[in-house]
Formats: C-alpha cells, structure tokens, sequence
C-alpha cells in the first residue's frame, strides 16, 4: 500500500488530504484541508502549510489536479498566479513520484473508481453505470468541463476534451433570440457560455433583454439563489432554460462520444441535484429523433462525492502508478 498526498488545485481554492492506494486503484481518502490560494504564494508554500497541519513529514508521492491544460515545461493555471514546472515537482515538493492530471480528468478518474454509492439517478434505467464502453463526464463549474472515460477489458482510460467549446445551438424559437443577443457580447457562442457558472446570468440578462425588462440582480450568488427557490420569475425562468440546455449538451455529447453512459459533475452538480430530475433536463436529454430509444435506455447519474477532484488526483496517481 503507498501512502501520497492528494492535491486539487483551483482558481481560488487548493485541496490536499491524505490517500493510500493498492494495486492501481485508491483504497482510503483522508479528511481534506482547504488552503486559498490567494494566501499562498506557490504551490510549494501551500504544500508545507499543508505539512504543517498534518503535523509530520508528508509522503514522497503526489497526485496533484489543477486547473489547467497539463502541457508544456511551465503550466499555468486558470485564474491562479500559480506557475507549476513539472520537472522542479520532486525538488520543490519532495515528491518521488507523482501525477499531473488537468482538474477534469481526474474528476472522470473518480468516476472510473468510485462504487455505485457515490452517484445517484438522474434518468434513464436505474441501473449502474456500464463496465464496458464509453462514460461521457459532463460538469457545468465556473467552465464546462468535458471528458470520456473508456472502459475495456477491465482497463480504463480517461480522454481529456475541449467539448465545453462547442457551438451553443438553439432547439426554440426563445433560444433563437438568446442566441441572437449573446452574439451581441461574444464574438463565438460556446456552450460554455450557456451551461456553466456564468450561464445563468447570461440567460438572465438575455431573456431581460428580450422582455425590455432591466436587469434587477447583479451579483451572480444572489441570482442562483433566487433562480433555486423561484423568488423571482425572470431569474426562475432563465434557470428552466439552464435546465434544458444542460440536457440538450449532454445528450449531444453522449451521442458525439459514442456512449452507454453518462455522469453529471463539477461544481454546479451537487447544487443541481434536487432540480435536475424536476427539470427538462430529461426531455431534451433523450430528444435527439432517431435516436431517442437509444438516448432514454442510457443510465444518467450525478456525482455525489464530496471531494470528486481530490479522489480523481489520488486516482489518476494510483492509475499511473499501480505497484
């Protein structure tokens, strides 16, 4: 069994915990300690902040998730000042061996290698995730994170995307006119820009627009939590459409994907819970014509784990590095 410390590095948060792994796969997550970045001048000054808590010399193995395209002799996190050069990580961390895997992908390793216990049912059959074929992840955070996870043989592999970069396509006239509104502030409108973070607020200001009705909720917390309880119509009503169009994409993806299932993450999932299933997420789900029996006998979970990326980083390490 190897003991390593687990790391999920974010724009305004960095995870660490403890975790042991056997035989390629991760047998125990201790309790996470939360660090702001902006406390925090590096990675390496938050890590020996993180081995001051823990009270005794850390590991000589690591699994670190950030927020960024793993690529290059310098990574640069997204909206962290953060700069991690892979081939300093055993001087500066005292990390022997370790595994570098973009946020996103570890959260689809976690899906490789959580039991059934850590998602619930969105739609399709109540049945448990396949073991063979390809798991679309999808996860609506501050961006739109997108990846396949390939099970064969009783191997896996995790297939990092850019699908959160597609074409937003409208399915109704209504959308015809948020399309045509948002294009008036983006030069190219992603899905991204639709169903993530930021999406609810576009929604928001769009459909004010169309209605010539301004806009009364400027900051975005306010707004999710009026959009959740239904306090104020506009923003209820922009989050029906975030709703659906959170269907629509990961049906789109499933099909793109070649897929036999699918699982919701990021950090807006949890939040979503209790909505999706409510929602028109299932309808626009399955809507895709001939293709509709397919799409309706595809088992959809959401991730319920509390700390998705930092078992993903003590995954992916396990994967990587499984004696």
């Amino acid at each position: 069994m190897t003991e390593i410390v687990a790391v999920d590095i974010g724009g305004t948060h960095a995870r660490f915990a403890l975790a042991r792994t056997e035989n390629g796969r991760v047998v125990h997550l201790d309790e996470e300690v939360t660090l702001k970045t902006a406390e925090h001048a590096s990675l390496q000054t938050a890590w020996e902040e993180f081995g001051r808590r823990v009270g005794r010399p850390l590991p000589p193995a690591a699994g670190i998730a950030i927020a960024g395209p793993i690529q290059g002799e310098v990574l640069k996190l997204t909206n962290n000042p953060w700069v991690i050069r892979p081939s300093l990580v055993p001087s500066k961390l005292g990390a022997e061996r370790y595994t570098l895997v973009n946020d996103f992908g570890a959260v689809a390793h976690a899906v490789a290698q959580l039991d059934d216990a850590s998602f619930t049912h969105l739609c399709g059959p109540e049945t448990p995730l396949p073991s063979e074929g390809v798991i679309s992840v999808v996860g609506p955070g501050t961006g739109l994170g997108v990846a396949q996870l390939l099970r064969r043989d009783g191997v896996y592999h995790v297939i990092e995307t850019e699908g959160g970069h597609v074409d937003f396509a409208p399915l109704d006239p209504l959308e015809d006119k948020i399309l045509v509104h948002l294009r008036k502030h983006f030069r190219r409108v992603s899905v991204e820009r639709i169903v993530s973070g930021q999406g609810l607020p576009n929604i928001y200001e769009a459909l004010a627009a169309i209605e010539d009705r301004p806009v009364q909720v400027r900051d975005d917390k306010e707004l999710w939590q009026l959009a959740m309880s239904g306090a104020d119509s506009l923003a209820a009503a922009a989050f029906d459409r975030f709703c659906l169009s959170l269907g629509a994409v990961a049906g789109d993806l499933a099909l793109a994907q070649g897929a036999v299932g699918v699982v919701i993450a990021g950090g807006l999932g949890q939040r979503l819970a209790a909505h999706l299933p409510r929602s028109g997420f299932r309808d626009r789900f399955i809507a895709k014509g001939r293709f509709e029996r397919r799409m309706d006998d595809m088992p959809v979970k959401l991730i319920t784990h509390p700390q998705p990326g930092l078992f993903g980083a003590a995954a992916a390490f396990a994967a990587q590095h499984p004696d």
